[in-house]
């Protein structure tokens, strides 16, 4: 098979998250799968969409939520494409820029929502929230003992990209 048609294979790996009666976080370079199921019953998820290891094309969520709340943190940029996905009961999408045009990456909602909630935060205030989180901390942690820097903050960013940080390292033994 060639490369040329690497780009239209469907996506093999699925990534699941489930989160019954509880709180799951999933903040930072978590994935690097463009399909994601969420199943949820009575919980608080939080998904960071952020990374740079992400594989570019849309990335699909498929829920089964029952009484939740799913959280994402996407880039500035994401389109959010609700279309198709079932609402059962009163739900929720809080998205304060639903109404601005965006030409980035969609991220697309598939599946059931019952009597749930879906909290959309974008740019400033998706690495605000990933920032006030447990996982930061430990994040800064592991940073400072490596000498490197957090990812939490911006994981999409130029210190999120492990590239990077191998050319960062390599800049400062060569400067020695």
């Amino acid at each position: 098979m060639s490369n040329q048609h690497t780009e239209h294979m469907p996506d093999l790996h699925t990534e699941r998250v489930e989160a019954f009666y509880t709180s799951v976080k999933r903040l930072g370079h978590w994935t690097r799968s463009r399909t994601i199921d969420v199943r949820t019953r009575r919980s608080s998820v939080h998904l960071d969409l952020r990374s740079a290891q992400l594989p570019d094309g849309d990335i699909e969520l498929r829920l089964l939520s029952e009484r939740s709340m799913l959280k994402l943190l996407l880039p500035q940029d994401a389109v959010l494409d609700e279309t198709e996905l079932t609402l059962v009961g009163r739900c929720k999408i809080k998205d304060r820029e639903r109404h601005v045009p965006h030409h980035g990456r969609v991220i697309r909602l598939t599946g059931t929502l019952q009597r749930g909630e879906i909290r959309v935060a974008r740019g400033g205030v998706a690495t605000l929230s990933a920032m006030f989180s447990r996982e930061f901390i430990d994040d800064c942690r592991t940073a400072h003992r490596n000498g490197t820097h957090p990812v939490l903050p911006d994981p999409g960013g130029v210190y999120g990209r492990p590239e990077t940080e191998q050319l960062r390292k390599a800049g400062a033994s060569r400067s020695r």
